[in-house]
């Protein structure tokens, strides 16, 4: 029931575009980010993780933030600008964006 819950209200404040970009985001994440990031995790740094609190207390509390991390990574994480392109990192960077509010309670 809260799994279902979670997407209804990500999904009542995105537009429909925002929406594919999403589902598309958290395939892309799935594919590229999930070995290190499982949960929302870091089993590299594990305090900083993609939970809300911990992406604001790491200057990450903006997409802007998230794509230029993603694109240019940053201690462990590698950068992604070379491997994905600006479209894919936009939509990664909404997925973790909007994740991070309900602590990525849909990875598991």
């Amino acid at each position: 029931m809260n799994f279902f819950f979670y997407f209804l209200i990500i999904f009542s404040l995105l537009t429909e575009s925002e929406v594919q970009k999403w589902d598309k985001g958290k395939v892309l994440f799935s594919q590229n980010c999930l070995p290190c990031h499982t949960g929302g995790n870091n089993i590299i740094l594990p305090e900083k993780n993609l939970k809300k609190e911990s992406l604001e207390a790491n200057g990450m509390k903006n997409l802007k933030a998230i794509t230029y991390q993603i694109l240019n990574g940053k201690n462990g994480m590698p950068a992604f600008g070379g491997r994905l392109t600006e479209s894919e990192i936009d939509a990664i960077a909404l997925y973790v964006f909007e994740e991070s509010d309900m602590d990525f309670k849909d990875i598991k």
